[in-house]
């Protein structure tokens, strides 16, 4: 897909585009996207103690997707992410996940977000549920993250997770329903 830029314009806090894409159905239908701008030599002060958040995933994911929610956003400095590796031991992966949680602890409540139910990220997160302030929401992606970024100091434990859960929901589209198709060449 080839999208080109006809016109963008700065504020001070955002950056607006107007992008065409090459391949919509019919010539010239616009889409409008919206970026943030990042100061990426500072990061942002927090406000005050936040809900923490730790990303479960197997392998690697969850720092990709901080990573990613940091290039959006910014730094980050209450989330952080734990790897349960294919081969690692339980007890081991149990104390790894511990130690991320006292990282991010500020003594609001940790989130642990985790990529799949049944799966053993969540099953090391569950074990934690018997401690106060600590609460587990599965099938973590972007906007999940980028809404645990962006929350207020006044929100609790119980309100985070329940804005995770759908943020993540309602991250999912079918872009086949909001995008038109590409046109077919005629044969």
């Amino acid at each position: 897909m080839s999208w080109r830029s006809v016109y963008a314009a700065t504020d001070s806090k955002r950056t607006r585009c107007i992008a065409t894409c090459g391949r919509a159905r019919r010539p010239g239908i616009s889409l409008e996207i919206s970026m943030k701008v990042i100061d990426s030599t500072a990061p942002k002060p927090e406000p005050g103690p936040l809900v923490g958040g730790v990303i479960v995933t197997h392998g690697h994911l969850g720092s990709e997707f901080l990573a990613a929610a940091e290039m959006i956003v910014g730094p980050i400095a209450h989330v952080t992410a734990a790897s349960i590796e294919w081969h690692d031991d339980v007890e081991v992966a149990r104390e790894e996940l511990e130690r991320a949680i006292a990282r991010v602890s500020r003594g609001r409540g940790v989130l642990l977000l985790t990529d799949t139910f049944g799966g053993a990220p969540t099953n090391i997160a569950s074990m934690f549920l018997d401690d106060d302030g600590i609460e587990v929401v599965t099938g973590v992606n972007l906007p999940m993250i980028i809404k645990l970024a962006e929350q207020k100091p006044e929100e609790t434990l119980a309100q985070m997770a329940v804005q995770m859960r759908d943020a993540g929901i309602e991250g999912i589209y079918l872009a086949s329903d909001l995008l038109p198709r590409p046109a077919r060449p005629a044969q």
